[in-house]
């Protein structure tokens, strides 16, 4: 009988872990409908500006702004890396921290030296305990994320590039492919990319002021478009894949308890069969006697 209670209280232990489970899944399908409105809505303006920065940088010379000059030595680069909070997302954080990881590895084997800028909780408790230079971090911030908070990130960013503290500036975040599937990405932010045959507009656009003018004031811009693009890229995978890991979960512990039920159905019906040969042994030794 110990061992039917022990089944019973294994099934009731996993009925309410799926009752968690199931709860975590709606809330986390809630915020993914609330921030994925926001990344759609936001999308086609980040590629339009994209657009029309890429063909106002197609008709001038790059060095007409540091942020567009490539720097002939690079010997120290700085890492944005955007993480979640929280974890019960399956590989999402791991994704993102292996990704950081093995970049800051292959820098360090080329003799460049990396600084971190950490966005998130999970990536700040990781890299905290190893021995890599973190400049600031930043965690509680997403569902908080205005453009003040935007530009003043980026101005950090910009003001270290232009002061040669750093060559390169990259950053790494997940980007929202569909439910099932969320990719770590690479992006490079300064100095910026010139453009591409697929980036660049084929259309025509008459500039007040002048080209040169509106470009120096386009790039810093830019800049704080791609951020945000990241944080919100990033919140959006992280609430799927949350989504997702917590429906696994769910469909899991329905599986072990179908399994602990069916081994609780064999375990009493063994002590039913036990009890029954007791009696029948006991009446077959009363006729004997």
């Amino acid at each position: 009988m110990a061992k039917l209670r022990d089944i019973k209280r294994k099934i009731a232990a996993v009925r309410k872990t799926m009752q968690i489970t199931r709860a975590m899944n709606m809330v986390a399908a809630a915020k993914l409908r609330k921030v994925q409105v926001r990344t759609e809505n936001f999308v086609p303006y980040s590629q339009k500006f994209l657009e029309v920065l890429s063909h106002i940088a197609s008709r001038i010379e790059p060095d007409i702004h540091p942020l567009l000059i490539k720097r002939e030595e690079i010997r120290r680069v700085l890492l944005l890396l955007f993480t979640a909070d929280r974890g019960l997302c399956g590989s999402f954080n791991a994704n993102l921290i292996n990704k950081a990881e093995s970049w800051i590895r292959e820098q360090e084997d080329k003799g460049v030296k990396c600084d971190l800028i950490l966005i998130g909780k999970k990536a700040v408790d990781y890299f905290s305990k190893k021995d890599f230079d973190i400049i600031d971090t930043y965690t509680n911030v997403y569902g908080k994320v205005d453009m003040k908070f935007i530009n003043q990130l980026s101005d950090k960013l910009i003001n270290k590039y232009l002061e040669e503290e750093v060559d390169e500036v990259y950053m790494i975040f997940s980007r929202f492919i569909n439910m099932l599937k969320q990719e770590p990405t690479l992006v490079k932010l300064i100095p910026i990319e010139p453009p591409t045959e697929e980036t660049a507009s084929s259309g025509e656009y008459l500039c007040e002021p002048s080209a040169e003018d509106l470009l120096i004031k386009l790039l810093p811009k830019h800049i704080n478009v791609q951020i945000m693009n990241a944080f919100l890229q990033n919140e959006t995978s992280e609430h799927a894949a949350r989504m997702t890991a917590m429906d696994n979960a769910t469909k899991n512990c329905a599986d072990l308890i179908q399994d602990l039920t069916l081994l609780y159905n064999k375990a009493r019906q063994a002590s039913i069969t036990a009890e029954l040969m007791d009696i029948v042994g006991g009446a077959e030794a009363l006729k004997k006697a």
